[in-house]
């Protein structure tokens, strides 16, 4: 019994190669993608997992709106609070005030934080109106990336680098990472009321005994 052919005259069995052809290519198609995408979150991961607690905290330099070069690695002996934001998270633009504050109530402390906004250039104009009303500094980062701290796939997101220029809170690792004013007590203040990093680093220098 012969097969019938179809209306448009070609044998159904005619139409499956290019058809699966065309599913296998779509297949290949989607595959990549997600290929490619995953390759782009375990770079972005491997980066992330190079930060470790108590370890050396990898280099930051904020370009400030100001024309300030400010890098984290010229600020030891500062506790360092590096803050990633943006004008259109609603969260971020929350918590700015509350640092700002902060820093300024703690100023004589050394407590040195830096804003690093995510807004393109675009969006300039609205960034130097929220970084008019703080009292750190504000700079465009400029790129997703931030060095060893990995692509910043959240905000807000902050990191603290203490007195030693060793990581002391890592962002990612966090939870709830908006900071209220129970969060900086509980992480910033220890660090900023504790006898000084550099001399439990290094060793204060004993009394000498008074003479008689």
């Amino acid at each position: 019994m012969t097969r019938k052919p179809r209306a448009n005259g070609i044998p159904p069995r005619q139409l499956e190669p290019s058809s699966v052809a065309r599913r296998r290519a779509l297949l290949r198609g989607v595959v990549g993608l997600g290929i490619a995408a995953a390759g782009g979150t375990i770079g972005s991961l491997a980066r992330a997992n190079a930060l470790v607690v108590g370890q050396a905290a990898p280099p930051l330099v904020l370009n400030a709106l100001d024309g300030r070069k400010i890098a984290t690695r010229d600020l030891i002996g500062k506790v360092v609070i590096a803050t990633f934001w943006a004008t259109w998270c609603e969260p971020c633009r929350e918590e700015l005030p509350l640092l700002s504050a902060y820093a300024t109530s703690h100023a004589q402390q050394g407590i040195e934080v830096l804003g690093f906004s995510l807004d393109g250039p675009e969006n300039l104009v609205m960034v130097k109106e929220v970084a008019a009303r703080l009292s750190f500094p504000v700079g465009l980062l400029g790129s997703p990336w931030a060095g060893d701290y990995g692509r910043v796939w959240r905000i807000p997101v902050s990191f603290v680098i203490d007195r030693t220029g060793r990581l002391v809170d890592n962002g990612w690792d966090d939870p709830e990472p908006v900071w209220t004013k129970e969060r900086l007590q509980k992480v910033i203040d220890p660090l900023i009321h504790s006898k000084s990093e550099l001399d439990r680093s290094f060793g204060a220098r004993p009394s000498l005994p008074q003479t008689q």
